[in-house]
């Protein structure tokens, strides 16, 4: 089915991806680089030790691409070996997780809600479960307290009194799940803080299951949850996904501009803003003056809530993901004949994901201080 050049290239992504996943798992981990001197170098041992976080989150990756996979080779639909993408950008001096994700490319043409909703749904239920069992493994497995004295010896020291000013500093952002797995699995005495989560590989590992889970079931075009809701709602999917993308820009815009800005900076920002938001919405099917009606209506509605509620902000990260679903992916689902509705199964399955997405859901996944 597949030639001997396909599985060479994408047998060799995999592993420039696993090496890649290994390099930034050492640097966040165990603060130790390639590039790094003395303690901070990431020797070989360090390198096998990094093993545990890149084997977890990657192993995670494929499966979720697997589920496509496979479902996919169920329906007939062809479709292309799990493409994995490297990308540790150490070498640069900036972090990264090793890689931008892992896709399958669909070469067949699907004309069944009941297609798409099944090769939608196989890939975050199948990651999910992998997910799960990873993260049980590490909240109940977790080192003596003083492990994090491995990783940062100054915090051993009694007059250690925080990091200096301007030092970078990050932690991750909790979900429900993540929260509530800790709450029922860990030992409250070895539970770390969400500041240092990153230094347990199991983990950080499963932290980036569950966001990227997140990401792909957002109900928004054809992304996994667009294909979810695509089959629930074959009415409305179109509505759902405009709301939902919306909601997801108002959110992560929310306090960009802000009344309590000099009006010099506010004249260059609103335009800038605005006409960013109308390039959001370029595959959306709207016309030329419904995006620019939206534009300006969103960028007026958090303009008034930060007057009303001044301390109140989004999470502007989510701005970059925004702009590659609405002006390159799309925020519509192709359509297909018919409008047969789903069997109690498949329905209760999107229901499974509609509540897996609200409890991996991080508003702020990734907080920088």
């Amino acid at each position: 089915m597949y030639s001997k050049k396909e599985y060479f290239r994408h047998s060799l992504l995999f592993l420039f991806t696993l090496i890649a996943t290994t390099l930034a798992g050492g640097e966040w981990v165990y603060g130790k680089s390639v590039l790094g001197e003395g303690e901070s170098l990431l020797t070989v041992e360090y390198f096998l030790k990094s093993l545990a976080f890149s084997l977890s989150f990657i192993g995670i990756l494929l499966i979720h691409e697997l589920g496509h996979f496979f479902t996919a080779l169920h329906h007939k639909v062809k479709c292309s070996l799990p493409y994995f993408i490297p990308g540790w950008l150490g070498f640069l001096g900036m972090p990264s997780i090793g890689t931008f994700g892992a896709v399958i490319q669909m070469k067949g043409f699907v004309n069944s809600r009941k297609k798409f909703f099944d090769i939608g749904i196989a890939g975050p239920l199948a990651g999910f479960v992998v997910a799960f069992v990873v993260l049980v493994y590490g909240f109940t497995t977790l080192p003596e307290a003083d492990y994090i004295y491995t990783v940062h010896p100054e915090y051993a020291d009694p007059d250690f009194q925080g990091f200096e000013e301007g030092v970078f500093e990050f932690e991750l952002g909790n979900n429900l799940l993540f929260w509530g797995l800790g709450q029922i699995f860990a030992d409250p005495e070895r539970m770390p803080a969400m500041s240092e989560m990153i230094h347990y590989p199991y983990l950080f590992a499963g932290f980036l299951a569950l966001f990227f889970t997140a990401l792909n079931l957002l109900p928004i075009g054809q992304l996994d949850g667009g294909h979810v809701i695509f089959g629930l709602f074959p009415k409305v999917h179109r509505e759902i996904s405009l709301v939902a993308y919306v909601l997801f820009m108002g959110f992560a815009g929310l306090g960009l501009i802000s009344p309590f800005t000099p009006i010099e900076d506010l004249m260059l920002y609103i335009p800038l803003y605005l006409g960013f938001l109308f390039v959001c919405f370029t595959k959306s099917g709207l016309g030329i003056q419904s995006r620019i009606t939206l534009a300006l209506s969103i960028a007026a509605i958090q303009y008034a809530m930060v007057f009303l509620f001044p301390d109140v902000e989004g999470y502007h990260g989510w701005l970059v993901y925004g702009f590659l679903l609405g002006r390159i992916m799309g925020l519509r689902h192709p359509e297909v004949t018919g409008t047969r509705q789903l069997d109690g199964k498949r329905k209760a399955l999107g229901i499974l994901a509609i509540v897996l997405f609200i409890l991996c859901f991080s508003p702020e996944p990734f907080i920088f201080k």
